[in-house]
């Protein structure tokens, strides 16, 4: 069943006049699922971890056709993920449904630099044990975007004014190999999921979305070189044992 970003992404495809090209990317058929060279397909190795966290990815006019994108990982992965396309000069009613769904806190995840201290947050509740107060389930709100789009989407969002802004400690490098950025701090879509499952005590989700992104990259990488598959690697090696997955068969 396609996922949220997947139906984005074909919605997106439907209102375009010509077809999108992936800049630097390879001109082989892709698959549906994974948008990946046929014969690198990853669809068998795609992991599901129950979460009580969900995502809303709201994404930037192309952002969902780029076979590059992570937002798609999440999906892939995390059953309650939402995508909406973003605007200027219009909003989906169904966003601003999400938003006002009394089981979720949302909490934008943005820079706190870049926000009034009152509004920055810098830890979640997370949702209370059987037998416990209830507590709202996070739903953090990512903006996938360039850096650029990113903060522009954050100034002219006003139906995300009166929301927290969770502000994440960045102490490692991105790890994220499929586009250029100047700074080691810029993370790409999918690494800034795995910190906020982690802050809201998932941490199997996060280890999982991890090994997936590395995995995908692994992936990407070698279609776009025309390199064989190390099925063997660390990679594959590391999300089967997170995942519990089988042995996907090679297709040498």
């Amino acid at each position: 069943m396609p996922h949220a970003v997947s139906l984005l992404r074909a919605a997106r495809l439907a209102r375009s006049s010509k077809p999108f090209l992936a800049r630097g990317g390879f001109k082989r058929e892709r698959c549906e699922g994974c948008r990946l060279a046929i014969s690198y397909c990853m669809c068998a190795l795609r992991p599901s971890v129950p979460t009580d966290a969900g995502f809303c990815l709201l994404m930037a006019d192309i952002e969902a056709l780029k076979p590059s994108n992570t937002g798609w990982l999440i999906a892939d992965m995390v059953a309650d993920t939402f995508a909406f396309g973003w605007a200027r000069t219009e909003t989906d009613p169904a966003l601003l449904a999400l938003l006002q769904d009394p089981q979720w806190q949302a909490y934008v995840v943005f820079p706190g630099e870049f926000v009034a201290p009152e509004r920055v947050v810098r830890s979640v509740e997370i949702p209370a044990a059987a037998g416990a107060e209830p507590t709202k389930r996070p739903l953090f709100i990512l903006l996938d975007a360039t850096w650029s789009e990113a903060r522009k989407m954050f100034r002219k969002s006003p139906y995300l004014d009166h929301l927290p802004v969770l502000s994440l400690e960045l102490e490692q490098i991105s790890q994220y190999k499929l586009r250029r950025s100047r700074r080691d701090d810029h993370f790409c879509t999918s690494e800034v999921a795995a910190l906020c499952l982690s802050l809201a005590g998932e941490e199997l989700a996060a280890q999982t979305l991890e090994a997936y992104l590395d995995l995908f990259t692994h992936h990407y990488l070698q279609a776009k070189n025309q390199l064989p598959i190390d099925w063997d690697g660390a990679a594959h090696r590391r999300l089967h044992e997170l995942a519990g997955l089988t042995e996907l068969p090679r297709r040498d």
